[in-house]
């Protein structure tokens, strides 16, 4: 079956170590989850459309990622999505500004966030990642445009983008 097969993995391993009279206590706290992606659009957790790019924004610039039939798909053809399942986001650690995520000013697709314009800032070597089984509507014309911006002036920001969805609602 055509679609996509994919593995996002997160893992936490962290420790807060203090400091006593008689050594120093550690917390330690790990966190591991696995989200697969099957091939197909019949159910939740699975994917036909994967969109992956890295781009530059000038300063003070934004651009309009169209989820609804204006981007280049990875094997030909456009990207339309119906619902987006994952975004993933990692803003270039050369960056001086901001890469900014959601809140167009019109037909904004803002996925994981509420509001009328909502916005999720990443700084230098910052991830964004969200995921969403059962996927955040993708509505063509009024709410397809995923709102990238660089947050200043004087230098362009880079990142990369990597898009799941489906073509069809589950």
């Amino acid at each position: 079956m055509a679609g996509v097969v994919a593995t996002l993995s997160l893992q936490v391993a962290a420790k807060l170590i203090g400091s006593a009279d008689l050594g120093n206590p550690i917390a330690p706290v790990t966190l591991e989850k696995v989200v697969r992606i099957a091939a197909g659009t019949d159910a939740l957790g699975k994917a036909d459309v994967l969109w992956a790019d890295t781009r530059t924004i000038a300063a003070s610039s934004t651009e309009n990622l169209d989820l609804a039939g204006a981007l280049a798909g990875l094997l030909g053809g456009t990207v339309t999505a119906a619902e987006i399942t994952a975004i993933v986001v990692v803003a270039d650690a050369g960056n001086t500004n901001d890469v900014v995520l959601f809140g167009a000013a019109s037909n904004a697709f803002n996925g994981p966030l509420s509001g009328t314009t909502p916005k999720h800032a990443l700084g230098p070597d910052d991830v964004y990642l969200a995921t969403n089984k059962k996927g955040w509507t993708v509505t063509p014309a009024t709410g397809d445009i995923l709102l990238v911006a660089n947050s200043g002036s004087g230098t362009a920001v880079t990142y990369s983008i990597i898009l799941f969805g489906r073509t069809v609602a589950a």
